[in-house]
């Protein structure tokens, strides 16, 4: 007589090959409104998707916000009018393979790749010899670490940055506890795949997820840039966050970076702030912007 665990595995086979499928759901009346909204541009080829919204007439001040793993630009919906009432331009995209933004594969997914797009939508809307406030978060923290480094080299064509407010981001790759999810599919095995399509294939991909092995080996390159600059540097944490835990986490960040100012929230916010806390997040983020 088979084992028990093979009998289940031969039923539940054609079961498992159905689901994989099954088209992925329709997309919700606000996420179709964000679509319809944005615009797409194209980089090497590919499309990527944008939002573009222009605020307070006769101000300056532009901020571009960086979303994190594994979501889209839509992260920074709940506090998008209120940066509108503060900053003339409020840019924000989806990274490649994310959101709307194409998702090629095979591909090389790489956290300087994803810097370049940024850098190649403001050259596209024309915004590359102006100075941006760059507000991040997660998987974006890292994207703006390169940005950072990029500026504080002074090469031609690069973003000239006037501030960066990070959050609940794995900067430091030793306070950094990824998910079980993200562990399974970062390193493959044959639960990948399976993994993958059932947490939706574009967004769970081993090519995204190949972003934790490079801040391991790029380590010396974006916190160093974080540690050298002299422009104000914020970050925003929620303290409840089970990927970079308190207090481990903020006791690094705080001999690191002296220099750079921080804002706790509420004890209950964890790992996605803007959304859980918007207007908490909102004003610890004004507070900074108006402090200098």
């Amino acid at each position: 007589m088979r084992e028990w665990w093979v009998q289940v595995g031969l039923l539940a086979m054609p079961l498992l090959a159905a689901y994989l499928h099954i088209p992925p759901p329709q997309l919700s009346p606000a996420l179709h409104s964000w679509k319809s909204s944005g615009k797409f541009f194209t980089y090497k080829g590919l499309r990527i998707f944008y939002q573009d919204s222009v605020g307070v007439v006769g101000s300056p001040e532009i901020v571009v916000l960086l979303h994190g793993f594994p979501t889209s630009s839509y992260d920074w919906y709940k506090i998008w009018e209120g940066l509108t009432l503060r900053f003339h331009r409020v840019i924000a995209l989806d990274f490649l393979g994310f959101g709307f933004s194409d998702k090629p594969r095979p591909h090389h997914y790489s956290i300087f790749e994803q810097a370049s797009i940024v850098e190649a939508l403001l050259r596209h809307l024309g915004l590359q010899n102006r100075r941006i406030n760059l507000l991040s978060h997660d998987y974006g923290d890292i994207v703006a670490q390169e940005l950072l480094y990029r500026y504080k080299q002074n090469r031609s064509g690069r973003l000239t940055i006037k501030s960066l407010c990070l959050s609940n981001g794995g900067i430091f790759p030793e306070t950094h506890r990824p998910l079980l999810l993200q562990k399974l599919l970062k390193d493959g095995g044959v639960l990948s795949p399976i993994l993958t399509r059932l947490m939706n294939f574009f967004v769970f991909s081993r090519g995204l997820l190949q972003y934790i092995n490079q801040r391991k080996k790029f380590r010396r390159r974006w916190v160093g840039a974080l540690a050298s600059v002299t422009i104000p540097i914020h970050f925003i944490y929620g303290p409840l966050d089970p990927i970079n835990p308190y207090p481990e986490f903020l006791e690094l960040y705080r001999k690191t970076l002296p220099r750079s100012t921080v804002s706790i929230l509420d004890d209950h916010i964890s790992h996605y702030p803007q959304l859980e806390d918007p207007m908490g997040f909102l004003n610890a983020y004004m507070g900074f912007i108006n402090s200098f």
